[in-house]
């Protein structure tokens, strides 16, 4: 029998009493008087039906693939994501939808939507595709019905990332947490975000420019019409994000369309590791976590001026917009979806991020994100639902080229992405260390622990004007609306020397305990061994079973936290020995 039969046998044990364990299930089923409508894997969408696969291995069932939305291609790049075409016949759901269109990061997915060598390989070269708006559906291998819903959005600074990255699998989680677990993929980097004039068509959510938000707002109407297929309450559905994703869970909280959907689309939040103030919002020298919608048009600008000047239309900006203003907005429109991805990508990290326009992210427009989220808090202009936010106590960490900002001297990180990738793919973590830390950090920054100029106390300094100043910004402007607000700090890092001192307790550090995933994946390798196991396992059985308390209830308190968790601005502190959890509360 399959692993996969071996499952679906086990959810069919009560209504198969009596009939031989030996039988493989297309028998089992014909011979207990099942049919296919008795089939677990099989459920009907508003769409058309959808054939899962199971797994023996975590106990639970698995779609992949289901398309939510039109592939945004050609005429459809850079419009509001259309309703699917429905199907007629019973679509396979075992297979990952493409990644999104992206430039290679370490965080991407490489040529083969996967995490493999070509991520190494591929680097700041277009990958993924345009046909992308697929999501991925888990649930527990049993009969329940009326389970909580958790939607993630993947990070990636809102320009890379992908759905089928291993570490994102729901698998875990949906056991655990006894909770429906759905990851979307949304539009990225100029896809999923860009201002133009002529893009502009007089629908106020088309000409947000916040493709990526509609695409996520399309998953959550799909989640709405079809989470009781697969054995979801549509009432009760959890919003979750890490980075990228935890600023655009804020955006869709504040989100003024939001707001006004009837029906209510998300019931929680849970928000890790990201914010959504602006400069104005916060103090003076901090990094704000939301762009202005003036940032937004001069990327859009700069975006159609440097592809004219690439293509010899142009000798310089100037010229560019006068021949630009000598096209109809039509003419415009067409010249850029004309462009494939990697051309339009190429002139973004050739030409505009050396002007500091290579980023993206939600477009404060008024319509589909909030002019300024945190004055849309403070006026009561939200979704007024349980918000259980997190940080990792060192996210500065991981941005290690912003540590001038603090007073560093130059980028902390010697290695180049292609070095780290290449590293960490092949790392030995049960074996000796393989490399040690001033191979890794600049000497300005040693040692690690030095007060003041040590990596670690500038990657802290960092980390305040970077995230906590936001942090505060809106838990704190939340806190005057409403109760209940909970937050954590995750302090794990119990990494084998030297990551413990490179990484410790980064920003993403926590995603593997959320979802319960410590196989490959980009920092597996050199974060997990052999010692660390039991503890970081407590650790991540209790923060999962925590999500789906939050999930099912509004509220995180749970047994397995060993203690009360009060809201903010209490923190709960999230942490583990080697060997044992160490829960405590500050």
């Amino acid at each position: 029998m399959t692993s996969a039969q071996q499952l679906s046998w086990r959810s069919l044990r009560m209504r198969s009493a009596g009939c031989a364990a030996v039988l493989a299930l297309p028998l089992l089923l014909a011979a207990c008087g099942g049919s296919s409508g008795d089939d677990p894997l099989l459920r009907k969408t508003a769409l058309g039906e959808v054939q899962g696969a199971a797994d023996a291995a975590s106990s639970t069932y698995t779609w992949k693939g289901i398309p939510f939305a039109k592939p945004p291609v050609g005429a459809l790049r850079w419009q509001a994501p259309q309703e699917p075409a429905a199907w007629t016949t019973t679509k396979a759901t075992t297979s990952f939808g493409p990644a999104c269109a992206q430039y290679g990061r370490i965080y991407g997915p490489g040529a083969n939507n996967r995490y493999d060598a070509t991520i190494g390989a591929t680097l700041n070269q277009a990958v993924g595709s345009e046909d992308c708006l697929y999501l991925n559906v888990w649930r527990p291998a049993t009969e329940d019905k009326n389970l909580p819903v958790i939607v993630f959005f993947h990070g990636g600074s809102n320009v890379s990332g992908y759905t089928a990255d291993p570490m994102y699998d729901g698998a875990q989680l949906a056991k655990s947490a006894n909770a429906i677990v759905v990851t979307p993929n949304f539009r990225l980097g100029i896809f999923g975000f860009l201002n133009l004039p002529q893009l502009k068509t007089g629908d106020a959510s088309v000409d947000s420019g916040n493709f990526a938000l509609l695409d996520s707002i399309k998953a959550l109407q799909f989640v709405r019409t079809n989470a009781a297929a697969f054995g979801g309450n549509p009432d009760n559905v959890t919003i979750m994000g890490q980075s990228a994703g935890a600023i655009n869970v804020w955006a869709l909280q504040t989100s003024p369309q939001m707001v006004a959907a009837k029906p209510q689309l998300f019931q929680r939040v849970v928000p890790l590791s990201g914010g959504i103030s602006m400069a104005s919002n916060l103090p003076a020298g901090s990094l704000p976590t939301l762009n202005t919608a003036s940032v937004a048009l001069a990327q859009g600008n700069a975006l159609v001026q440097n592809l004219a000047i690439a293509d010899g239309l142009a000798s310089d900006a100037a010229s560019a917009q006068a021949y630009l203003a000598s096209l109809s907005k039509e003419q415009v429109a067409e010249y850029l979806r004309s462009k494939t991805p990697a051309q339009l990508l190429g002139v973004l990290l050739t030409r505009l991020a050396a002007a500091g326009l290579g980023g993206s992210g939600p477009i404060p427009d008024g319509t589909v994100v909030a002019s300024d989220p945190i004055a849309a808090i403070n006026a009561g202009n939200y979704l007024k639902v349980p918000v259980l936010a997190g940080n990792t106590r060192d996210e500065g960490k991981l941005f290690s080229a912003f540590l001038p900002l603090v007073g560093g001297t130059g980028n902390a990180r010697l290695v180049t992405d292609a070095q780290l990738f290449a590293n960490h793919l092949g790392y030995q973590p049960n074996a000796a260390a393989q490399t040690k830390v001033e191979e890794w950090i600049a000497p300005s920054y040693l040692p690690v622990a030095a007060p003041t100029t040590g990596f670690t106390a500038r990657a802290e300094a960092l980390n305040r004007i970077f995230f906590l100043n936001s942090r505060d910004n809106v838990l704190n402007a939340l806190k005057a609306r409403q109760e209940n607000v909970w937050y954590y700090r995750f302090d794990w890092d119990k990494q084998p020397a030297p990551w413990n001192d490179i990484y410790g307790a980064v920003h993403v550090a926590d995603l593997p305990f959320v979802f319960g995933n410590f196989g490959p994946s980009l920092f597996g390798n050199v974060w997990f061994n052999t010692a660390n196991r039991s503890g970081r396992e407590a650790l991540s059985a209790a923060m999962m079973q925590t999500l789906g308390s939050f999930a099912r209830n509004g509220d995180p308190n749970n047994t397995a936290l060993g203690v009360a968790w009060p809201v903010w601005p209490r923190t709960l502190v999230f942490d583990a020995t080697p060997v044992a959890k160490a829960i405590r509360v500050e």
